[in-house]
Order: C-alpha cells, then sequence, then structure tokens
C-alpha cells in the first residue's frame, strides 16, 4: 500500500493556489508551515504524534502521473503552462518532525516544512490526514492501555474501522501506543507487528455442542487455547465445558502454556469474579480470563474499581474509532516567508477573535524541558530557532497568556532536548523510520517522562508549553503593528 501514488488526495483549493502562486506570485518563494494541534484529545493531558513513516512515503512518491495531468484538464480551471509544470513536479524542501512515539502538546509543531510554497501548499492535506488519524488513535490506545494497569491490550478493531486504510494504519498506532498485537493480519504483515485472535462464536455453533467445539480447538491450538464461554451459559456451560477441556489436556500431558477464557457479554465484573473462582478451584489458577464487548478505557477503569479479574483486554470499536472523539484537530499554518534579499525569514501571524487560535509567528524550534533530579517533564519551550540556550544557565519559563505564571529554573536543575529533527532535506529522506515494536518501546519511556498527575484520565496536570522571551516579543510587537482588536 506504500507504492500507491497519493499525489491527488488533497484538497481542491490546494491546486486553484497552487497556479495563483505559478501565475501570480514567485513559485520559488520559500516559506514555512506548521502542523500543529490546539487541544489534547479526550480532554487528555498530552497526546501521541504518530504517522511519520506514511509521511515519508508520501512525499518521496510525490508525483503527477500523466492521467492526473488529464484528469485535472478535464476540470477547466488549470492552464497549460501549470499542466505541464506538474508533470515534472518533486518535492525539494526541507521537513522537520517530531519523532513518532514522543509525548507532545497543544500549539508545538508536530511537522515543520520549509519550501517552496507551491511545493509547501499541496503537500498540507495529505500531511494533516495521515498525522491527524493515527495521532488520535495512538493517543486514544495510550488511555486504554493507562486504564489496564499492566494487563495486555490487543486491537480488535478491524471490522469496525472505517474503512480498510484507517483498519491498517489505525492498527499500527494503537501498536506503537503500547497494545500487545493486533487481531489485522494485513496489519501484522506490513508492519512486523504480533497479530492476536481466538475464536467466535459461529466456531461453537457450528459444531453439534459446546464440548466438542472446545475439544476440538484445543487439539488444533494447544499452546494457544483460550476459548470463548458465552455462546449459550457463561456459568452453567461455558467455563465448566473450558475447565473440563483443561483438564483433560493437563491429564493427557498437554503443556498448558497459554490457555484460559473470553467474555464477550454480560456484566464482566461479575462474571470474571465467578469465574476466577470456578478456575481457581479447578487448580487452574493462571489462566487467562480476557474480555472484549465494546470496552474503552472507561470501562475498563470501572471493572478495576469493581475488583474484575480479568487480565487482557481485546478493545475494538472505541478504540479504532476514537468513538468519543473522532477528530485530532490538527492545523497547517504558514509562519514565516523569506525574503529574497536577505535570506531572513519574515514572520506571518495569522489573528483571529479568539485569542487561542492566533498563530505564533516565525521560524521555530522546541526545547522539552526535564528534571535532571527525576527525569519528569517540566515543560516544553516553543523559541525562534537561532535562540541558543545551555543548562549550565538559569532559565525563566512564562505562561504566554498569563504571563504572570512563571517558573525559574536554576542553572544545571534541568536538561534539554531538541524535538524537531530533520527528516527531509532539499527534497531528500534524511530520516529512516524505526520499526514499529522499536516505537512502542521508545513510545513507553516516552510516558515514562510525564508525571502520574499527567497521566490520569480525568482532569489530568496540564503540562506547561511556553513562548521564549524572543518569541513572546516577535509574536506580540506583530499584534501591536496590525492593531488588533476593536
Amino acid at each position: 500500500m506504500s507504492e500507491r501514488n497519493l499525489t491527488l488526495l488533497t484538497d481542491f483549493y490546494e491546486l486553484t493556489m497552487m497556479q495563483g502562486y505559478f501565475k501570480k506570485k514567485d513559485a520559488n518563494e520559500t516559506v514555512i508551515f506548521d502542523a500543529f494541534y490546539r487541544e489534547n484529545p479526550h480532554g487528555n493531558g498530552y497526546a501521541i504524534c504518530a504517522g511519520l513513516e506514511q509521511v515519508v512515503e508520501y512525499i518521496n512518491n510525490l508525483h503527477f502521473d500523466q492521467d492526473d495531468v488529464d484528469y485535472l484538464r478535464t476540470t477547466g480551471l488549470f492552464d497549460e503552462d501549470f499542466l505541464d509544470y506538474l508533470k515534472n513536479f518533486r518535492f525539494s524542501g526541507d521537513i522537520y518532525a517530531i519523532p513518532e512515539g514522543t509525548v507532545v502538546f497543544p500549539r508545538e509543531p508536530l511537522v515543520k516544512v520549509i519550501a517552496p510554497i507551491m511545493e509547501a501548499q499541496l503537500i498540507e492535506t495529505a500531511l494533516l490526514n495521515i498525522i491527524n488519524h493515527q495521532s488520535l488513535i495512538a493517543t486514544k490506545t495510550a488511555r486504554v492501555v493507562y486504564a489496564a494497569k499492566g494487563d495486555g491490550v490487543m486491537e480488535f478493531g478491524l471490522r469496525r474501522a472505517q474503512g480498510p486504510d484507517a483498519g491498517i494504519y489505525g492498527a499500527r498506532a494503537a501498536m506503537i501506543a503500547g497494545c500487545i498485537g493486533t487481531s489485522n493480519v494485513l496489519a501484522g504483515q506490513m508492519f512486523d507487528v504480533p497479530i492476536k485472535g481466538t475464536h467466535a462464536h459461529s466456531w461453537i455453533m457450528s459444531f453439534q455442542d459446546e464440548l466438542t467445539a472446545f475439544r476440538t480447538y484445543a487439539q488444533l491450538y494447544p499452546s494457544a487455547c483460550i476459548l470463548l464461554v458465552d455462546t449459550y451459559d457463561t456459568l452453567k456451560s461455558g467455563i465448566p465445558n473450558a475447565i473440563k477441556v483443561f483438564t483433560e489436556m493437563k491429564e493427557a500431558g498437554i503443556p498448558l502454556t497459554f490457555y484460559g477464557i473470553r467474555l464477550d457479554s454480560g456484566d464482566l465484573a461479575y462474571l470474571s469474579k465467578k469465574a476466577k473462582k470456578m478456575l481457581d478451584e479447578a487448580g487452574f489458577t493462571d489462566a487467562v480470563i480476557s474480555a472484549s464487548n465494546d470496552l474503552d478505557e472507561t470501562l475498563i477503569n470501572s471493572l478495576k474499581i469493581q475488583g474484575a479479574t480479568i487480565n487482557s483486554w481485546g478493545v475494538g470499536t472505541n478504540l479504532i474509532t476514537s468513538k468519543d472523539c473522532p477528530s485530532f484537530g490538527g492545523v497547517y499554518k504558514l509562519a514565516a516567508v523569506q525574503d529574497k534579499a536577505s535570506g531572513k525569514f519574515i514572520p506571518k501571524i495569522k489573528l483571529s477573535e479568539n485569542a487561542e487560535k492566533i498563530t505564533n509567528p516565525g521560524n521555530k524550534a522546541i526545547k522539552r524541558i526535564y528534571s535532571r533530579e527525576t527525569g519528569k517533564i517540566i515543560a516544553d519551550l516553543i523559541c525562534l530557532e537561532d535562540e541558543k540556550y545551555s543548562e549550565s544557565n538559569s532559565l525563566l519559563l512564562f505562561d504566554p497568556m498569563e504571563t504572570w505564571k512563571k517558573t525559574h529554573l536554576a542553572p544545571n536543575s534541568y536538561t534539554l532536548r531538541d524535538l524537531l529533527i530533520p527528516v527531509f532535506q532539499k527534497g531528500r529522506c534524511v530520516y529512516h523510520s524505526p520499526k514499529v515494536m522499536d516505537i512502542q518501546k521508545y513510545c513507553k519511556e516516552e510516558l515514562n517522562t510525564l508525571w502520574e498527575e499527567s497521566l490520569r484520565l480525568v482532569n489530568p496536570h496540564r503540562v506547561h508549553v511556553d513562548l521564549s522571551n524572543e518569541l513572546w516579543r516577535m509574536k506580540n510587537q506583530l499584534l501591536d503593528n496590525y492593531n488588533y482588536g476593536r
């Protein structure tokens, strides 16, 4: 699927603007665009960025086929000289991005594009489509995994995803954020991640009785024997028959390496506690008790509080669709235009009646600030690209909106990390994407840099994203120049 030409996966106005730049402006004018988001999804304390590998694939394959050019000609809006230009179109700019699996916060650029304006404009839609979707599913998954408190979470959502791509790349994002496996076999093949699954109710119903179905499945898969016990009667039929099969396996000398039951309906707290008691009394104290059935982080957290004995979770619809928050809200805004004479970037700002929609201008970098003592995140600092910082100096942080909120960091009490890394330089990819399971390991380490208060599901602590003094002054000077207000 990575070989597809997605060049026309764009909003039509990107192309009409491109022709406008081509006709009426300097088409090679270099600009900076920032892709960022304004609010954490789900009321969360953070988000997890994902999708960079697919952005790289998209940029690497960005070109207009003859069929694309012929199609655009049929609209009657594009002139032949512009269509001729598209035939040789290639991305020639620079892209910087925050690595996949990194915890991120509102208003900081997840991706920074420095390129000729026509090129930077064209890639807006696809870039947002990819980053928004995978970052949304990764963030949702992190919440589910957090609620599971160390239990394995499996992604089971393919049949409920909004189409094949959402199922495939949603599974990828879910694995990045901590799932132990996915039911999506194609995703397993494409991304080299574990695939998981048991059997459906139809397996049970296709046999003359439940016990025969269980025995047959156990014969086929003795080392992965998770039996679905709620087809007929969970407590009176399903669990007793499962115990009978496990007993037969044990008596036959078959090692019970990975075995247990799955609950897919009913009162999961009550049934799991009953199931645990029955399995323990039969001597199967290490049996897995897995659950599915429209789970999400809220229900899993509630089941934990109720003392449910479930230790494995199959989460489908609510995870793969991010049902309670179906969009990430990432945007792509012009931040600067390069002056040809001096080579310097002239900052640009978008104004709004809503203060939170006023953009941060200029060519920016992001510094993540950690406590040297704990390794936890103190704050993120958005600054201008050419600003220099030293950990041996004191650092004053202040909230860009509520400027009286200030934090003073003593010299050598903190460490700094640049978040944006080069991905493309002069149109050439300089970044190699890690394997998904390596990104998952990195993501787990990233989550460990958050304070527990920022991880909680309800009313999490907000990690501050501050502006440097230089950037704050630049922004306010631009606001004064526009004399914005009534």
